[in-house]
């Protein structure tokens, strides 16, 4: 019933908020090593980069067509992005317009995973909200069965001391000096069980 707490580490919670940058930032730093090996102004570079950014889209469109999963189809897209993104930054001059797309596709993944981060939270919160008021019908049936439990056992414990007293009673009264029980049965009280009778 009671789950443990598990405070995650910050780096744990900061690390998918940082993916966006650490990717975008990942392919700018590789198109400028390949820019700095020779795809500075390289046709067949160019192409192959074109080609596989094409490639990439063309199997976002037809997953979008054939099984709808919206994962599967920002998947293909943001490959599509990235290799033209890799593309264009190998293949220019200078750092004024990689740096200009890296800012633009760093924007375009944030925009794209707060969609997600969003969809993510609101299924975090109605899971939360759905457990604590499991947890809170549960603690209600558990408090009305531990008061039923209580009560019972208080009862059974009246009745085992009031048969104690009983018993004692029973016992002291038949020790008593000048004790008749047969004329006690005469004056109405009830009768003694002949276990006491005998004893007295």
């Amino acid at each position: 019933m009671n789950e443990p707490i598990i405070a995650r580490h910050w780096l744990a919670l900061a690390a998918p908020k940082a993916a966006p940058a650490i990717a975008t930032t990942t392919v700018l730093a590789l198109a400028r090593i390949w820019n700095a090996n020779g795809a500075e102004h390289s046709v067949g570079n160019a192409v192959l980069m074109t080609s596989l950014a094409l490639g990439a889209a063309a199997a976002g469109v037809a997953a979008g067509n054939s099984t709808g999963d919206s994962v599967l189809v920002g998947t293909a897209f943001a490959a599509s992005g990235a290799l033209a993104f890799a593309g264009v930054a190998g293949y220019a001059d200078g750092l004024p317009l990689p740096l200009l797309l890296w800012s633009l596709a760093t924007a375009g993944a944030y925009g794209l995973a707060a969609r997600y981060w969003r969809t993510d939270r609101r299924d975090q919160i109605t899971h939360e909200r759905d457990t604590s008021d499991r947890r809170e019908e549960y603690a209600h049936v558990e408090r009305v069965e531990t008061l039923r439990a209580t009560t019972q056992i208080e009862v059974a414990r009246s009745g085992a001391a009031y048969a104690e007293a009983l018993a004692q009673a029973l016992v002291t009264r038949a020790t008593l000096p000048g004790f008749d029980p047969t004329a006690l049965e005469r004056a109405g009280l009830p009768q003694l069980p002949t276990v006491q009778r005998e004893s007295a």
